[in-house]
């Protein structure tokens, strides 16, 4: 009707946008100063105040230190593309049919995961020594990381991948092992090691363990 204002729908777009910001902020000033100063030092008031926030954010949005340990370590997970890793290795399954090729990309995948996500993991092996919440945040990563190469396993299997004899639960205990974040220390921390060759050797170890073996030149 002529005269008659129409309400505005309300667009919570740039509410949303800057919630992320925020979220961004903190969890970069939580990093640098858990990574610099350790797990005990650090207070949650010393994050909002680095971050421009209220301590009462902080707490709202990660429920104190426990939480931010948590949501930096799943930040880490995502790696370092635009597209979550996990979302990246799904999609392998999806559109490769080779089941070494398969393997391959998760072994790329892995590597660049725990390029991100090292720093993290070894503040959380630290302070778990000490701190009940965050050596239940490292136990229930470990048994996450675990379900998840159940999955991976489980499809291995259904898709025949899997050499005879090699058991779903075999299969996923050897991919839990090559996506430990343990294994990635050793090699590349504390051997120096490139990671295209930690990502070739976790590929050649879990083709070698998994897959049926190719038979050796001359035989029939």
């Amino acid at each position: 009707m002529p005269g008659v204002k129409r309400k505005r729908r309300y667009d919570a777009s740039g509410r949303r946008a800057q919630a992320r910001r925020t979220r961004a902020a903190v969890l970069d000033a939580a990093e640098r100063q858990f990574l610099d100063g350790g797990y005990a030092a650090t207070t949650v008031a010393g994050v909002a105040r680095e971050a421009g926030v209220s301590v009462e954010t902080v707490y709202k949005g990660f429920g104190g230190k426990p939480g931010l340990v948590r949501a930096l370590y799943d930040r880490g997970l995502v790696g370092p593309g635009s597209v979550p890793a996990y979302l990246r290795a799904d999609a392998v399954r999806e559109q490769e049919t080779d089941p070494a090729a398969i393997l391959r990309e998760w072994s790329a995948i892995t590597s660049e995961v725990a390029s991100t996500v090292m720093p993290v993991r070894l503040l959380m092996r630290a302070a778990a020594a000490t701190d009940a919440d965050i050596a239940g945040l490292v136990a229930a990563s470990d048994q996450g990381r675990l379900e998840r190469m159940g999955d991976h396993a489980r499809f291995l299997a259904d898709r025949g991948h899997l050499r005879p004899g090699v058991t779903v639960e075999e299969a996923a205990d050897v991919l839990w092992t090559c996506s430990s974040l343990e294994l990635y220390e050793l090699l590349v921390l504390k051997r120096g090691w490139s990671m295209p060759r930690f990502a070739a050797f976790l590929a050649d170890f879990m083709i070698t363990a998994l897959l049926p073996r190719e038979p050796a030149s001359g035989d029939q």
